[in-house]
């Protein structure tokens, strides 16, 4: 028989703010041609600023700070002049009176414009403001071509009906001046083309979502494919990115479990039959890396982050730089243009947060430029590892597993940790916050990737249709008797946590397992499914009206057709069935999940179960944007989990 593991031990674990406080260094990336390095630093109590180190003579300028909000991202618009936006890290959804704001500074802090207003000002009181975008313009996610002072920025929409929609504007960076992109449609996103020009438009009319493409050769738009945005097709295929040649990159199941990477046909309107990379056991998810117009590699993101380099050169590069750092998934970022020996390095583990280092690669010189979350070491993490086992029915489920950094992995207590989203990909072998920080208090912790996430092929993803509240809770619970079975969990110190949809499972675990669950945290969770179709007028949801009509039928529920699988899932209607200890927490500015999914679950409770606790923060949104407030829930957690099933019974 197994022995009983102690109490968990907190003595030399580190301190809660070491996890959930905000970072003074945010990461870094390399100017176009190499020899400049742009990093997000908040050193000395200071606002994040955006500082550029010149990487010969280490000679580092604070080029943009300010002393009432944050630098929030940045891009380079070309070798001397970089944009930026802000956000304000002190403030939480309630509280935000201002929009990013658009601005740009050369990269010895000269030359600084303000070209984007940061919030609606009907009346402009002053000359400097009159030829301001308005406060709804923003960066791409793409950095575009970066060889003159022009840069494409969305002017974003957002519908009650449809939901988002995104034009685009080319913007002259120096005199602030905007043209906008004559397009078809209503684009929900865009995409550049190997010159910076916009070549490709995503559609969304009520269910259907289509691709345009701006053919070059008759600057006229036409569309590759149209097909039902939340359904799919068997060849339907989502845009990543051009090549260097002007081929357009796809990722695509095409009639396969799991996607791959595909160079579309644009002659012909077609996927080819044979795929350029693809992922044993994941979904396809990476970008391309381009540098001196050559497709080197591609970054690829499995179970954790890494590349497939096609460049001898790079291989050998990737393979010097493993060796001068074992023991970590290292990440190379060349210039696009490069003009200097210099690469970005990235760097990470299941235990330790990203480094970002440089690399010359002529004199071998390795540099540390800066890590996030620098006061975690990770001689104090616990391990992360990715299991599959099966699920009642036969499914193949992925789940993550991290165990406690003092070396136990048998009869532990189990934090069942439930990601939110649903339709998203949960885990990852990084570094992650939230499993470390319980590890570190002596908790394993498990997180199924349930059916209806998604990254690990359509079958997973497709077999939780119409399953919130049925198999996809199943999938958790097998999840939790596994880890029984296979020694890493005492079967009475269980308790089932997550936020947003995992706030729902954490809810309806604890109605339909309760010999299993011992205790129950809910944050910003959905409490009945109809009330995300009908909150009621005093609640706004950000939730659009298509989205409602035609997404949540058929991945949810039709509040007619399902109307008693609605009732039979739901927690609200439940709720003098949750008779274990409960701990509850909801932002009261939260528009994804209102906060009446949690008042009325807490008042519907409360009358038959003491033991549930309720937690507000008035000034938070969905999840918690304040380091004070992380801080505050998760040392609630955990002084709720020791209470719980810190202690063997």
């Amino acid at each position: 028989m197994l022995a009983a593991a102690a109490a968990p031990v907190h003595a030399a674990a580190p301190p809660i703010s070491a996890f959930f406080d905000n970072s003074p260094f945010n990461g870094a990336m390399l100017s176009p041609d190499g020899r400049y390095l742009a990093a997000f630093i908040g050193a000395n109590d200071k606002r994040d600023g955006l500082a550029v180190v010149e990487l010969d003579t280490l000679k580092a300028t604070m080029v943009a700070q300010f002393s009432d909000t944050d630098i929030g991202r940045a891009q380079w618009v070309n070798n001397e002049r970089l944009m930026f936006s802000t956000t304000d890290k002190t403030r939480g959804q309630r509280d935000l009176r201002y929009a990013p704001g658009l601005y740009v500074v050369d990269r010895d802090g000269k030359h600084y414009r303000q070209l984007a207003l940061r919030r609606n000002e009907f009346l402009r009181s002053s000359d400097d403001n009159r030829d301001l975008l308005p406060w709804h313009t923003f960066m791409l996610d793409q950095a575009g071509a970066q060889d003159s002072d022009y840069v494409y920025v969305a002017d974003a929409g957002y519908s009650k009906e449809s939901g988002n929609s995104e034009d685009l504007l080319r913007l002259n960076t120096r005199n602030g001046k905007a043209v906008p992109v004559d397009h078809p449609g209503t684009a929900r996103s865009w995409l550049l083309d190997q010159n910076g020009e916009p070549r490709l438009i995503t559609t969304l009319d009520k269910n259907i979502e289509s691709l345009l493409y701006l053919d070059p050769a008759t600057q006229q738009w036409r569309t590759l494919i149209s097909f039902d945005a939340y359904k799919g097709s068997a060849n339907s295929f989502s845009p990543l990115a051009f090549g260097p040649d002007g081929a357009l990159y796809v990722i695509s199941n095409a009639g396969r479990d799991q996607s791959a990477l595909y160079r579309y046909d644009l002659k012909n309107n077609q996927l080819p039959k044979q795929h350029m990379v693809e992922l044993d056991g994941f979904d396809f998810r990476g970008k391309l890396i381009i540098s001196k117009q050559r497709l080197l590699g591609v970054r690829i993101h499995s179970d954790a982050e890494g590349t497939v380099w096609f460049d001898p050169a790079m291989q050998a590069l990737q393979k010097l730089i493993d060796g001068r750092l074992p023991g970590t998934a290292n990440l190379i970022t060349p210039p696009t243009r490069p003009e200097s020996a210099w690469v970005l390095v990235e760097s990470y583990s299941d235990k330790q947060p990203r480094r970002y280092l440089v690399y010359n690669t002529e004199t071998k010189r390795l540099s540390e430029v800066g890590r996030v979350a620098a006061q975690i070491k990770a001689a104090d993490m616990g391990p992360c590892e990715l299991y599959y086992y099966k699920a009642r029915d036969g499914l193949q489920i992925p789940a993550w597993l991290t165990l406690p950094p003092d070396g136990a992995q048998k009869n532990l207590p189990l934090v069942v940790l439930v990601h939110g989203g649903p339709w998203v990909r949960g885990g990852s072998w990084d570094w992650r916050p939230d499993a470390e920080f319980l590890a570190s208090r002596g908790y394993a912790v498990l997180e199924p990737e349930f059916r209806g996430s998604t990254g690990y092929g359509w079958q997973l993803f497709r077999a939780g249709w119409k399953q919130w509240g049925l198999k996809m809770q199943d999938d958790i619970a097998d999840g939790a008797r596994w880890a029984i079975a296979q020694g890493y969990a005492d079967s009475q110190r269980i308790c089932i946590a997550g936020a947003s949809y995992g706030g729902y499972a954490t809810l309806m675990g604890l109605i339909k397992d309760p010999d299993l669950y011992k205790c129950g945290i809910n944050w910003v969770g959905v409490s009945d499914i109809n009330l995300m179709y009908d909150g009621g007028w005093f609640y706004s949801s950000d939730l659009s009206s298509d989205w409602k009509q035609y997404g949540m039928p058929v991945l949810i529920g039709d509040q007619v057709k399902d109307a008693e699988q609605l009732k039979a899932t739901s927690p609200l209607l439940q709720a003098n069935r949750i008779t274990q200890p409960l701990l509850l927490a909801y932002g009261g500015a939260d528009m994804r999940v209102p906060i009446n999914h949690g008042l009325k679950l807490y008042d519907a409770v409360k009358t038959s179960n003491p033991k549930v606790e309720w937690i507000e923060y008035s000034e938070e949104g969905h999840g918690w944007a304040l380091p004070k407030n992380r801080i505050d829930f998760w040392g609630r957690v955990e002084k709720f989990l020791d209470k719980n099933i810190g202690s063997p019974k």
